[in-house]
């Protein structure tokens, strides 16, 4: 069923992409405590949780069944199968924070990237990268939670995910995560004011001038 565009505002709506490994999470916790006007999207997912992930928090960890029949009643923006799983946005839910003038962060892969675009091309999408291939690989090994197999595959995701990087407007090359922190908080902040989310605030200000 293809989707009217919608408008995102009041609130932005950011899509953050990244291979595995690259940092996307650690970055976006610690945007989130820096600028409450923050929201992040509980992703839906089939995959089984890791140590320290609860439900609802993390993720809303759901069977394929139940996935499935969510995605026929139309609950999701977007869904994919990523490493083997599948992970979808609730539509409702990211509706309900852009009305409230919230900005929300989407953390999904490029298939997701690509249909959030289709329903709301006015959303504002960003890649993170590692500093090289070797530190990726390292990191994905340093976890100790995946085994050799889930590494395996990891990795030759990251390498199609890389493939579409020119999708995304912007790019943070991950080598200092400080550095990069201020990178990204300086996207949101410049999204902010664009004038696609300022409309309204502006037709009011113009229209007082005028009358003045």
């Amino acid at each position: 069923m293809t989707q009217k565009p919608k408008t995102v505002g009041p609130g932005s709506l950011f899509v953050i992409a990244a291979p595995s490994g690259a940092g996307k999470t650690t970055l976006t916790r610690l945007a989130l405590a820096q600028n409450p006007r923050l929201a992040l999207s509980i992703s839906t997912t089939t995959r089984a949780p890791r140590p320290g992930e609860e439900n609802g928090v993390h993720y809303h960890f759901v069977s394929v069944e139940t996935f499935r029949q969510m995605q026929a009643a139309g609950d999701f923006l977007e869904s994919a199968e990523v490493h083997g799983n599948f992970y979808g946005t609730s539509r409702q839910g990211i509706e309900t924070l852009l009305a409230a003038d919230r900005d929300v962060i989407l953390e999904i892969d490029w298939q997701g990237a690509q249909q959030v675009r289709k329903v709301y091309p006015e959303s504002v999408g960003v890649f993170i990268l590692p500093p090289s291939f070797d530190v990726l690989e390292t990191r994905l090994q340093g976890r100790g939670q995946d085994s050799a197999e889930v590494i395996a595959r990891r990795v030759a995701n990251a390498r199609e995910e890389l493939q579409h990087l020119n999708e995304f407007p912007y790019v943070i090359i991950n080598e200092n995560l400080d550095e990069a922190l201020a990178e990204l908080l300086a996207v949101f902040a410049a999204a902010r004011v664009r004038l696609v989310n300022q409309s309204q605030r502006c037709a009011a200000l113009v229209a007082s001038y005028l009358t003045c």
